[in-house]
């Protein structure tokens, strides 16, 4: 229960359905820097909110200190892939690990049946035992975040808003069971960066992110100086100064040189790329033994593409065809798709770039 409605209401549910319900809520910050935090969940706000809609449902509540394990399972990795040039999805590694392996266990541990999150997915019986699928409401879906939940966390949880048609719908239940939480805004941007300056969190970790480096052209030419590499991933177009635009075309960061410090940039159609490398892959379903064609998604907010996917068991590294190239970060998750069932993902490591003048500004093979 993070104090929000979605998770409000999920307890509601299960406790109007005659679930013998426990709330627990996650204390990820130190309480008087959390109280400053406005919009984010866990934060002190919060946890009052989880703690008053416990009281209204008469159910018990439990707040959790995982401060020092969400720093550095979530906030110290986050900086380290900043040092190391890519680009994070925090709310990945937290659902991997603080809120579903950490959750999961402390619902075994209390003798639960089942673990019930606000998330907007739905788990579905198939022939094979329970499948991820994407939420009915495709503005709200949340499946790219919870691809690296396992199959046996998968059996474990319910997700009972992934059935909602609408966010509205959500709000009109917390109403009707008389939750103060029914209008409360969501959650914005990262929990755990205040005023959306994340940069000033890596460098407090990792301030040889944030040294000064070179800003290069893919053709070799210095164009200009940068504050640090943490500050910049690829495909960002802004925040380059002088090397924004070479005489009339707009420039791009096409790559993140860590080690040389580093920030190569080009014109739009040298970013794309045609395959990308996957680490940390975590599969739903048999890993394959043949490659096979899905559909992917690279980034949070684009609709899965089609693409053909190969597993290498021995380097535990997929290879993904992308049929139209596109912009890959490393650091993102790359989550594969069969319709709206997610059949696994991992994070990006590398893009192989099309050779210039192969790709159009929409990102098309020309």
């Amino acid at each position: 229960m993070s104090g929000g409605v979605d998770s409000s209401v999920v307890a509601g549910l299960m406790k109007e359905q005659g679930h013998d319900v426990i709330g627990a809520t996650l204390q990820l910050y130190d309480h008087g820097e959390a109280v400053q935090k406005k919009g984010a969940c866990c934060a002190g706000q919060d946890i009052h909110d989880a703690r008053n809609v416990a009281d209204r449902l008469d159910i018990p509540h439990y707040v959790l200190d995982r401060e020092s394990r969400f720093r550095k399972a979530v906030i110290e990795d986050f900086a380290d892939a900043y040092a190391r040039g890519e680009t994070p999805v925090p709310c990945i590694r937290c659902n991997q690990t603080v809120k579903f392996t950490d959750l999961v266990e402390l619902a075994k541990d209390l003798g639960a049946e089942a673990l019930a999150t606000g998330h907007y997915v739905r788990r579905v019986e198939g022939p094979n035992g329970p499948e991820l699928r994407q939420a009915v409401d495709p503005a709200r879906d949340q499946s790219y975040f919870l691809f690296a939940t396992t199959p046996e966390q998968l059996a474990f949880s319910h997700f009972p808003l992934g059935t909602f048609p609408s966010k509205a719908e959500v709000r009109a239940e917390a109403a009707r069971l008389g939750l103060d939480v029914a209008a409360k805004a969501d959650s914005q941007d990262i929990c755990f960066v205040p005023r959306g300056n994340y940069h000033e969190i890596v460098a407090g970790i990792r301030p040889d992110a944030v040294q000064p480096g070179s800003i290069e052209h893919v053709d070799g030419r210095v164009l200009g100086s940068h504050q640090g590499i943490a500050r910049y991933t690829v495909g960002q177009g802004r925040g380059l100064g002088q090397a924004s635009r070479d005489g009339e075309e707009p420039l791009y960061v096409a790559e993140l040189d860590a080690k040389r410090r580093r920030v190569v940039v080009g014109p739009r159609a040298s970013l794309a790329v045609a395959e990308v490398v996957v680490g940390e892959v975590n599969w739903l379903i048999t890993p394959p033994e043949e490659s096979f064609a899905c559909t992917v998604k690279l980034r949070a907010r684009e609709n899965p593409a089609p693409a053909t996917v190969s597993w290498d068991p021995a380097s535990r590294l997929m290879r993904v065809r992308l049929e139209t190239p596109s912009i890959a970060a490393p650091g993102q998750g790359c989550v594969l798709y069969d319709g709206d069932r997610v059949l696994g993902g991992g994070f990006i490591r590398s893009g192989v770039r099309m050779p210039s003048g192969t790709v159009d500004s929409s990102g098309k093979a020309a």
